[in-house]
């Protein structure tokens, strides 16, 4: 890839970005490296190398790899035999500290049948030395101090230095004591690795001893006296000792390291590798990034895609396609109108997705491999090199013209500016049309009418524009694909306070077909304006239709619900009844059978008890019963479907009768209480029930034995419907049925109903409420609110 365009899209300053992620050398090392590729599988293993290591973020948390030091020279000296220093093990040790909490990270459950991520493998591979890291622990405390027990020899030395030192501190404490006139203080120094007392420079001579320093006034030597020199001789030579002791540690614990040179060398590029890979991770995070999705067809498909290096907050996304129903897109609007953020945007991204990096965007954003991304974007005059802005520009476009080909992309920033305008428009249309039929993938920027009528005319060229309001004179960032973009000069000038006269002239300069062309693009615009109002209204109304339909289908069910435990309670209590009844037979029976002989009347009363507790054996059957057993699934046939049928919607456990029939992509109308909807066939199940309610609810059945009728209907008091329709009879003919409802409603314990009588000239309204008023059971009523019906519908209460 051209550093060219790394430089201009700012690719470059994703990289500084990525880079503070990193932890190691190693891995910012990698990520500097990073640059876009063109092997599509090494493309998307890069991709899901990322999208495994987010996921593990966000399930398990960051992970660092900071204290793994490059020891690479290390290495290498182990290699030629040499033993490394207190310094250069410690690193080592590090390294393997930070292997074993990378190894123990990676470790994860794979539920059955699972496959390894692209992570797994890199994981296992990880070799924590854990001997070895222990052994440089144990013997080395910090880099200017081993361990006493690093070795047998090294512990015998020290604490024969200890004991050296000891006896020297002795001799030296008791001359301070008896020579204290002759010191210039009473303290132990060490020069030059001697102990030494401070003497006074006129006292010299009644101190006898090597001197070793003198102050810089001169006033006082530092004199190592006769009795000590002996003792220091020793300590000096055990000092010698335990170096060589050090040494021999080092070279011990060298050996064991280049024992594991092979793993540390593994681990030293494994650490590293993981530390780019999470810190691409991290960096998607950040952005809100996902992985794109990847192809080698020239097909870009961006879906609320964000430019990386602007405010997350105030940045608009932008949503375009490119190489699929047209290969150049030709991008029009006003300055400072986001034209060329949305030129970056498109080049940012793929540069990224091509490096492996996630990118800002929603999922479904596709990408294609190019091999070279050109972007001539900004003003890039140069004074040194004598280039105006038109020629710098020209001299991109002569290398890109060279170069490019149909796996390229290439982008151009207001194409043709800085020259005469009619000349500028035609080699802008020329270098388009040269790109266009080389099958180039193009974006482009410009001012130019003539390149909207190039792009209305030309197959496989498409227009867009970047949004601007009027009103506010303000730009709104929106990228518009298929729109041209509207010259707002007129409009702009005229909010400005520009007078009127003046923009009546200077539209007399304007050629009439430029005039109209402008006009048809506003139409556009406000066409396009009232098409976004309608399709959000129409969503508004879509999510309350849902909405509404769940309150609905869970009203059915707790009716249903209630319905069942009305009938639950009924027959137990039946159950109870009947179970009085025969016990009090039975007992009665049992008086008679002592007082009496049996014979006849013996035999026909325990006739009459057989019967009574068949009877009773029926009612406890009922009783059982809460909920109807689902009949097995029976799913329609189109074709065998008729008007009428008893139908079961799957979706919303609804049971309904079918009022039309199904059309060619098998929709219908299912009849469901108050609820009509249209459903597909393949979410109906017939059911046995063919006598369906005054609702729209099938009628529960239950079977009876012992005679040929084979099944008959439940009391109407258990179906009811929550709702009379009393719309055009007469009060004489409304009292009747209306009576007979609300006794059945009453009996089945609904709470409320719902007299539907109209409006019209008010006596049926009238008639009802006069006879609510008499009935005792009623506990109150009155004329139906906004959204119950109105003044045309009566709401009853029961008591």
């Amino acid at each position: 890839m051209n550093q060219k365009a790394l430089s201009t899209l700012e690719y470059t300053k994703i990289i500084a970005q990525l880079e503070e992620y990193a932890s190691t050398s190693m891995g910012k090392k990698r990520c500097r490296e990073l640059v876009p590729m063109n092997d599509l599988q090494e493309i998307k293993t890069a991709q899901a190398q990322t999208s495994d290591a987010l996921a593990r973020i966000l399930r398990k948390g960051s992970i660092s790899f900071s204290g793994a030091k490059d020891i690479r020279d290390s290495l290498l000296r182990l290699k030629v035999g040499s033993s490394l220093s207190i310094a250069e093990l410690l690193r080592v040790s590090a390294l393997l500290r930070v292997a074993l909490r990378a190894s123990d990270y990676g470790k994860r459950d794979h539920e059955p049948g699972e496959e390894d991520d692209a992570l797994d493998a890199m994981f296992r591979e990880l070799a924590p030395v854990v001997s070895l890291a222990k052994e440089i622990d144990r013997c080395i405390l910090s880099e200017e101090e081993i361990a006493d027990d690093a070795s047998n020899g090294l512990r015998s030395v020290r604490r024969a230095m200890k004991t050296a030192a000891e006896k020297i501190r002795t001799q030296l404490n008791s001359l301070v004591v008896n020579s204290r006139t002759y010191l210039q203080d009473g303290v132990i120094t060490m020069r030059n690795g001697r102990y030494c007392v401070p003497v006074k420079a006129e006292h010299k001579s009644n101190v006898p001893g090597m001197v070793h320093d003198q102050s810089s006034s001169g006033s006082t030597i530092f004199v190592e006296p006769l009795s000590v020199v002996k003792l220091n001789n020793e300590l000096r030579e055990l000092e010698i000792r335990e170096q060589k002791e050090i040494e021999a540690v080092l070279a011990a614990l060298s050996n064991q390291t280049c024992d594991h040179l092979d793993e540390l060398t593994l681990d030293l590029e494994l650490i590293g590798e993981l530390d780019f890979i999470f810190a691409k991770a991290a960096l998607s995070r950040h952005y809100r990034g996902c992985e794109p999705r990847l192809n080698k067809d020239g097909i870009i498909r961006l879906k609320n895609a964000r430019h990386p290096l602007l405010d997350p907050h105030r940045v608009v996304p932008i949503t375009l396609t490119l190489g699929e129903n047209f290969d150049l897109l030709i991008v029009t609007g006003p300055n400072t109108g986001g034209k060329t953020v949305s030129l970056k945007t498109v080049g940012l991204l793929t540069l990224m997705g091509l490096a492996g990096l996630h990118v800002p965007a929603a999922e479904g954003t596709t990408l294609s491999v190019f091999t070279e991304v050109y972007a001539d974007i900004g003003d890039e005059q140069s004074i040194e090199q004598n280039l105006s802005t038109f020629s710098s520009h020209m001299t991109n476009t002569v290398k890109f013209l060279d170069k490019a080909d149909k796996d390229s992309l290439v982008l151009f920033d207001e194409l043709g500016a800085g020259t005469d305008p009619v000349e500028g428009a035609a080699l802008a249309m020329a270098i388009l049309s040269f790109l266009h039929n080389m099958k180039v993938r193009t974006m482009a920027t410009t001012h130019y009418s003539e390149l909207k009528l190039f792009a209305l005319s030309t197959p496989g060229v498409e227009n867009a524009s970047c949004e601007f309001n009027v009103e506010t004179l303000r730009p709104t960032y929106r990228l518009l694909v298929g729109i041209p973009g509207k010259s707002n000069a007129f409009a702009i000038s005229r909010k400005l306070g520009l007078p009127e006269f003046i923009i009546d002239d200077a539209k007399k300069h304007i050629d009439s077909q430029d005039e109209s062309f402008e006009d048809v693009i506003s139409n556009l615009e406000a066409s396009r304006v009232q098409m976004e109002q309608d399709k959000e209204q129409i969503a508004a109304y879509k999510e309350e239709m849902e909405s509404l339909k769940k309150q609905l289908s869970a009203q059915k069910e707790k009716l249903e619900q209630q319905k069942a435990k009305i009938l639950q309670d009924a027959n137990e209590k039946a159950r109870k009844v009947l179970q009085d009844a025969k016990d009090y037979a039975d007992e009665t029976i049992r008086i008679i059978n002592k007082k009496t002989d049996g014979g006849e009347v013996s035999r026909i009363l325990e006739e009459e008890r057989t019967k009574l507790r068949t009877k009773l054996d029926k009612t406890t059957s009922k009783a059982q019963i809460s909920q109807p057993k689902a009949s097995p699934s029976k799913k329609p046939d189109a074709k065998k479907l008729k008007l009428g049928d008893a139908v079961k919607v799957v979706s919303l456990n609804l049971r309904g009768i079918v009022s039309s029939l199904p059309n060619a992509r098998g929709d219908l109308f299912v009849q469901m209480g108050i609820l009509r909807s249209q459903v597909n066939i393949n979410d109906l199940e017939l059911i046995d029930e063919q006598t369906i309610s005054g609702d729209g609810v099938p009628a529960m059945r239950t079977k009876q034995k012992g005679n040929g009728s084979g099944k008959i209907r439940m009391s109407k008091s258990a179906t009811v419907s929550p709702e009379i329709n009393l719309i055009g009879k007469t009060v004489d003919e409304a009292i009747p049925e209306l009576d007979k409802y609300l006794d059945d409603a009453y009996l089945a314990h609904l709470e409320k109903v719902r007299v539907v009588h109209g409006r019209g000239t008010g006596a049926l309204r009238n008639g009802v409420h006069q006879h609510l008023r008499k009935l005792k059971y009623v506990k109150s009523f009155h004329l139906g609110e906004f959204g119950e019906g109105d003044s045309g519908v009566t709401i009853v209460t029961f008591k």
